[in-house]
């Protein structure tokens, strides 16, 4: 979708030195078949989440400020950004400072495939239909672009199957982690949530208040498993069950061997009586 060298806007926008993302390079790509898609839950100065569709070796990435929707009737907005290597598929972290500095959780993945013959048409043409098997996105969906912002504005809309339910908000029924099985609190809790005491990516409005609880709880997490000892290696342990019974037995044989201790004081064996041999009669 760009005529520029593949990532080059990925690469040029970030400082790979302090991110923890992987850097931008262009994979295989896949003639036919199922291809990888992600949708990456970011909390920055907005929440939103990331819908990614792997394509001529980059992942294409739409930005879904209100997440993706279940219902037909509900047109979700998706910003077309910049492509991203493979390798970011399957990425979960923070991102301390700089571009997209946040918490970057997986938030769905599987595979998916398009219902037109030929993508890179549909792409130009901006109609882009597909099929996604994910954990929590399935069945038919569609990427319609608008004429809006450059036509970096499209919508991301499920089609009408088993799938759809007008009812059901998939993003607060389903808010976890599909790599991690955590939330934003426990993916900061396993980095550094004290960065963000006094540089945070957001402070005012929904997603400052969001942070500042997301913060104070991964700091809370982070003391209650830094106060938890760690635990023994197997062999210590093994060891460890071993000794007792050793003990034990050591115990058994010295009470065998041991005189026995009734009174203050052992009391010696008398030794055994000798018989006095019988006198004999003179004959």
């Amino acid at each position: 979708m760009s005529k520029k060298p593949p990532l080059a806007d990925y690469n040029a926008k970030r400082d790979f030195s302090r991110s923890p993302e992987p850097a931008g390079r262009p994979g295989p790509a896949r003639p036919s078949g199922p291809r990888f898609f992600c949708v990456q839950k970011h909390l920055a100065s907005h929440l939103h989440y990331d819908f990614r569709l792997e394509h001529n070796g980059v992942l294409l990435s739409w930005a879904v400020p209100k997440g993706p929707s279940l219902d037909p009737g509900t047109k979700r907005l998706a910003m077309h950004v910049e492509d991203h290597p493979l390798d970011y598929g399957t990425f979960e972290g923070v991102i301390p400072e700089g571009y997209g500095a946040g918490i970057v959780m997986l938030w769905d993945r599987g595979t998916w495939e398009p219902e037109v013959p030929d993508v890179d048409a549909a792409l130009a043409r901006g109609d882009l239909k597909m099929r996604l098997e994910g954990f929590k996105l399935k069945g038919s969906w569609v990427l319609v672009r608008t004429p809006r912002d450059g036509g970096r504005s499209w919508l991301l809309i499920k089609h009408r199957d088993a799938w759809s339910s007008p009812e059901l908000d998939i993003a607060e029924f389903a808010p976890l982690s599909v790599k991690s099985e955590g939330d934003f609190a426990d993916i900061l809790a396993q980095d550094r949530p004290e960065i963000w005491l006094s540089n945070r990516p957001a402070r005012g409005g929904e997603a400052g208040a969001m942070l500042e609880k997301i913060v104070a709880r991964a700091l809370e997490l982070r003391a209650g498993r830094e106060k938890v000892p760690a635990a023994k290696p197997a062999k210590e342990r093994a060891a460890a069950r071993a000794k007792p019974p050793a003990r034990k037995a050591a115990r058994k044989v010295s009470a065998a061997r041991a005189p026995s201790s009734r009174g203050s004081k052992s009391t010696p064996r008398r030794p055994a009586r000798t018989p006095a041999p019988r006198s004999r009669k003179p004959r």
